[in-house]
């Protein structure tokens, strides 16, 4: 069996509250040779920027990785953590036809926003279109009660055993809080799997054929396995909010602290208690006067911000321990 190694970025910015990831179009697996790549199409899925390590030419996988990124969308990386690795096998449905077994390595790149340069086809794409049931800023979304909700039951109905049955209800409970468990943000991951397991989403339905097709599916597909990395990069950043201060990669130099704010709550998909969450970034140290002020707010001038960085020295993990919902 051939075995290929590609490359995936999940490239993460925040604009003007909305979390946003940049995605590519094309209609066939972008781990092909360019050359023999078709042309993007309209009704072609929402990709991650991704790519064929050439085990020849590049020296690292974080080189070859940034090489795919530039050629795709013109932007270089700047902040990049490597994700996981993903080689489930037919993940790439040509490995049913004799073609090679795709293993995947996923990083998570974290930027600011600014319009792709030189391929057409990469766009900006509002992650919660992909993921609308993690976005708890306006309260418990729509589509969990109207949509998904039913749909589990139906499928939980499904389960003739019924210890597994009573397992997986458990798990639906605590993975999408329902029953009167609390929703915990950083199961991303746990619930785009129960969603393809129950096969609610179309990326399951190859995998899955004697499963009927939903009339309706929770959120925008993406091709191939692409959806599952983006929920495995959103969780994984969830987390890292609480020990590492990577939300200072995606604001400017000086920032006011409305701003920091409205990053935090787009990124963990939660409103904050502005007093609570101001006394919580004061009391860890981590930003400091510039002595530059604002009127962008439209009130009252703001004060400006830098990330101080000698918490780094101060502090083993100077993350934003997340105070409760509003």
């Amino acid at each position: 069996m051939t075995i290929m190694i590609g490359l995936e970025a999940v490239i993460v910015a925040v604009t003007e509250g909305i979390p946003r990831i940049l995605s590519v179009r094309h209609t066939d697996h972008a781990l092909s040779p360019p050359e023999h790549r078709p042309l993007a199409q309209p009704e072609s899925p929402d990709a991650l920027p991704f790519g064929p390590l050439d085990p020849t030419a590049d020296c690292t996988l974080d080189q070859a990785l940034r090489g795919w990124v530039s050629e795709q969308t013109g932007l270089p990386l700047g902040y990049v953590e490597q994700l996981y690795t993903f080689g489930d096998p037919y993940r790439d449905p040509r490995q049913r036809e004799g073609g090679p077994r795709v293993i995947s390595v996923a990083y998570l790149a974290l930027t600011r926003e600014c319009a792709p340069a030189r391929e057409q086809n990469a766009v900006w794409r509002d992650c919660y279109t992909f993921l609308p049931w993690e976005d708890w800023r306006e309260g418990r979304p729509e589509i969990l009660g109207s949509l998904i909700e039913p749909a589990l039951q139906q499928w939980l109905q499904t389960i003739s055993d019924p210890q597994r049955q009573r397992r997986q209800h458990e798990r639906v409970d605590i993975c999408f809080g329902f029953s009167g468990s609390s929703w915990d943000p950083e199961r991303v991951l746990e619930r785009y799997q129960i969603l393809y397991e129950a096969a609610l989403v179309p990326e399951a339905w190859p995998e899955q054929p004697h499963s009927a097709p939903t009339a309706a599916s929770p959120g925008r597909p993406m091709a191939l396995d692409h959806r599952r990395i983006l929920a495995t990069a959103l969780g994984r950043l969830r987390g890292k909010l609480k020990y590492r201060p990577v939300v200072f990669e995606l604001l400017p130099d000086t920032f006011s602290l409305s701003q920091l704010q409205e990053v935090v709550e787009a990124l963990s998909g939660v409103r904050l208690h502005k007093q609570n969450f101001r006394r919580l970034v004061e009391k860890g140290g981590l930003v400091e006067e510039s002595g530059e002020t604002t009127f962008s707010t439209g009130g009252r001038p703001a004060k400006l911000f830098h990330f101080r960085r000698e918490v780094l020295r101060e502090r083993p993990a100077p993350g934003l321990r997340l105070p409760g919902r509003n």
